[in-house]
Parts: C-alpha cells; sequence; structure tokens
C-alpha cells in the first residue's frame, strides 16, 4: 500500500497579532476563518473590545483547550469536541453556529465540466489535498464519504494531507495539490476566483458547534460575542460565504 502523501506547509495556526492584551481570546476552527475575518471586526466597531482568534483545525484547538489554553470560546468545526467539553464540565452548553459543506476545488479549468468522481480520477490530477481526518472535521466528513463509496483505497495514495482545511486549500492555491476537499467558506476568497467548485453532494453536511469555557478568562466579553453571532449582521455575513 502506498503512504499517504503529507506536505509541510507552516500554515497550521493563525493568530493574529494584537497592540495589546486582547479582551476576548477565540478559539476558530479553521474553515470559518474568511467569515470570522468579517465577524470580529464588526464586533470589534460595536462593542469598543478587541479580539484575538487562533485558528487551526478543531481536534488541535480541542488539544490546547484540555491542557489549559486560555481561551474564552471555542468555535469547532464539528458538534463532537464542544459536546465532550460539556461532558466534562470543561464548557458550557453548546449552541450551533454554521453548517458547512465540502466542495471539491481545483485551478485546473479542464476539470470544471466534470463531477467530483470523475476529476478524482483524472490523470492530470496527481495530489488531492485533504485535511487531516484525525483532526480536522472536514477531513473526517470527507474520508467518511469516500469510505462509504468505497473510493478511499483508490485515492488514499493521492492524498496531499493538511492539517487544517486552511492547509488543504493552500496546498491547491500554491499548487503543491491539482484538486482539494476545501470548506464551501473558502470558495469566496479572492485565491478561490482563480480556479473552479465542484460540489461535492454526498458528502454530509458539516454541522459546526461552538461554547463557553469554563475557565474563561473574560466571561462577560464571550457572553457579548455569543449576543452577536445571533445577530442578522453575523447572520448576513455566514450567508455571504455559503453557511446555512
Amino acid at each position: 500500500m502506498k503512504r499517504l502523501i503529507t506536505l509541510c506547509l507552516a500554515l497550521c495556526t493563525f493568530v493574529p497579532i494584537q497592540a495589546r492584551s486582547a479582551d476576548l481570546m477565540i478559539a476558530q476552527a479553521a474553515n470559518f476563518m474568511p467569515a470570522m475575518q468579517e465577524i470580529i471586526p464588526a464586533f470589534e466597531k460595536e462593542t469598543g473590545l478587541t479580539v484575538q482568534a487562533t485558528y487551526t483545525s478543531t481536534g488541535k484547538l480541542y488539544g490546547q483547550i484540555i491542557n489549559g489554553a486560555p481561551f474564552d470560546v471555542f468555535l469547532a468545526a464539528d458538534a463532537l469536541r464542544p459536546e465532550k467539553l460539556y461532558t466534562q464540565q470543561l464548557a458550557a452548553k453548546p449552541f450551533t453556529y454554521a453548517k458547512g459543506r465540502v466542495v471539491l476545488w481545483t485551478r485546473n479549468k479542464n476539470l470544471c465540466s466534470k463531477t467530483w468522481q470523475h476529476a478524482l480520477s483524472s490523470h492530470s490530477v496527481a495530489h488531492i489535498a485533504i485535511a487531516n481526518p484525525e483532526t480536522a472535521s472536514y477531513g473526517t466528513v470527507t474520508k467518511a464519504m469516500l469510505q462509504k463509496l468505497n473510493l478511499w483505497e483508490k485515492t488514499k495514495s493521492k492524498l496531499a494531507v493538511g492539517q487544517s482545511i486552511s492547509q488543504a486549500f493552500q496546498y491547491v492555491a500554491t499548487g503543491a495539490a491539482d484538486a482539494g476537499f476545501c470548506a464551501y467558506s473558502y470558495m469566496f476568497t479572492p485565491q478561490a476566483r482563480q480556479g473552479c467548485v465542484i460540489h461535492v453532494p454526498e458528502a454530509e453536511p458539516v454541522l459546526q458547534k461552538g461554547c463557553i469555557l469554563s475557565n474563561a478568562p473574560h466571561p462577560n466579553a464571550a457572553e457579548k460575542f455569543i449576543q452577536f453571532l445571533a445577530s442578522p449582521t453575523v447572520a448576513a455575513i455566514k450567508r455571504s460565504y455559503g453557511y446555512q
């Protein structure tokens, strides 16, 4: 059996630099980064509070949280980890904040008219990006779909595994992969306009839950942010990135 190809790019975690200590610390699954980069400035403008967000895979963020990382809010790309934190009494009751989708993205215009299955089997596709199924929810959903359709073993040797969905996207954007299973939200970014989106209806929707952490250093700011997530302003931003 051929080994999974793992490409190493230093894009796993993105931590914005703040001029002073932030009023709110958010652990955010990487798929939601494009939307969050609009949500945070809107929240800061409305409240006067400053926000620092860490973007990486849900599994990595979960590991940081159970090891004591000082986050206030955890916004995952699944329901499992927030529910586990709640069960462990490490977080308040989780809430659903978004529902995402997996798509196949490629910069090869010759693949645009094909189905995603035909694109995967194309001779022009040597490497296929996927988020790590062990730590990234979008990768987990993609692997489950491929296994269900008996395609996992057939495509395994082509896979380029990113540590987060943002890294999988970057593999395609930089040409390290010919196509990639990405979050639909990334298709609304300037980089994605250089390629084409192939929908993957067979993939299960990605139900995304969040929670306020029990040891949040800034609980009042966390509550304000959760209320803001339910506002019409955020609803419009989420729709603009393809979230339900």
